[in-house]
């Protein structure tokens, strides 16, 4: 069956779409393909939108979690869009197929006096090692930004005159995310062991290993990791827990929702509310326990 490869040209050159996207999607069309095949439909014009549920049903059956099945369907959803535009199909009919419901899955985040905890009282050594980590965590704590968008920072995206960090973030889009003096003193702090650690280097990078060579985003997934279990249980100690703590921190501190959604580079405001729940459960709890009749 053709125009598969088409496809993920035109999801990496037009729609710009992130290389996790990419690969997902492959795998789900060509998980599709396999189940076309034995049910003998050769063509993308037969598929019907019968025949999605029935691929459906039977993940489902397989014990798939409803999560990644809403994804595989938003993957024929967006390429059977992709065959419209070309001319080969009149309808899409993946769009008419009811996914199954997803339960919301609340982010994980450290409490701030954890956060205090972790920055305030943890060792991380003043090596060049242990300020680049520490670094590490204020700068997503400070900023909230993906681990990708870490991975990719250079000294030349951070404007210390005027307080801001220009952030590449999915699909090429760039934001601008301003930062407070506890950053400030930690990018100073870092630039400089980073200039003692490695005077003759002309990497651009900001973030570099202890060998001067640009991060991986296994090694600040380690380093975030290592120093999150020194101060709390939580079951999630990935970046991304950092990033759902800063907008956590933002919201309970009062930060209107739409400026939430502009620092996190979220393209649309329904991702950002679901920090408003654990803002909800937390006034909830503090209720409960304050209010003499809760």
């Amino acid at each position: 069956m053709q125009y598969i490869s088409s496809f993920f040209k035109y999801l990496e050159f037009e729609k710009r779409s992130s290389q996790y996207t990419i690969v997902t999607y492959e795998c789900d069309l060509r998980q599709f393909q396999v189940f076309l095949k034995e049910q003998n439909i050769n063509l993308w014009e037969n598929v019907t939108s019968k025949v999605i549920r029935n691929w459906m049903v039977g993940l489902l059956d397989s014990g798939i979690s409803p999560r990644t099945i809403s994804r595989k369907i938003a993957a024929l959803k967006t390429f059977f869009r992709f065959l419209m535009r070309e001319g080969i199909l009149e309808v899409n009919p993946a769009e008419s197929v009811i996914t199954p419901k997803v339960p919301k899955k609340l982010p994980v985040f450290l409490r701030e006096e954890e956060m205090d905890l972790l920055l305030d009282k943890v060792s991380f050594g003043d090596d060049y090692s242990g300020v680049r980590d520490r670094f590490i965590i204020i700068l997503f704590y400070n900023t909230g930004m993906r681990l990708s968008e870490m991975v990719g920072l250079r000294l030349v995206n951070i404007d210390q005159g005027s307080g801001l960090i220009k952030v590449l973030g999915k699909r090429n889009k760039e934001r601008i995310i301003p930062y407070n003096r506890e950053l400030e003193q930690a990018i100073q702090e870092y630039v400089q062991k980073r200039q003692q650690a490695f005077p003759d280097l002309l990497e651009d990078t900001l973030l570099l290993t202890d060998k001067g060579r640009p991060v991986y985003a296994k090694l600040i997934y380690r380093v975030v990791n290592r120093y999150i279990k020194q101060v709390s249980t939580i079951s999630k100690k990935s970046p991304h827990v950092l990033r759902h703590t800063f907008a956590t921190v933002l919201l309970n501190r009062g930060a209107d929702l739409n400026a939430i959604k502009e620092l996190l580079g979220h393209a649309s405001l329904a991702a950002t509310e679901v920090y408003t729940h654990n803002s909800f459960e937390q006034l909830n709890t503090v209720y409960k326990q304050a209010h003499p009749r809760a």
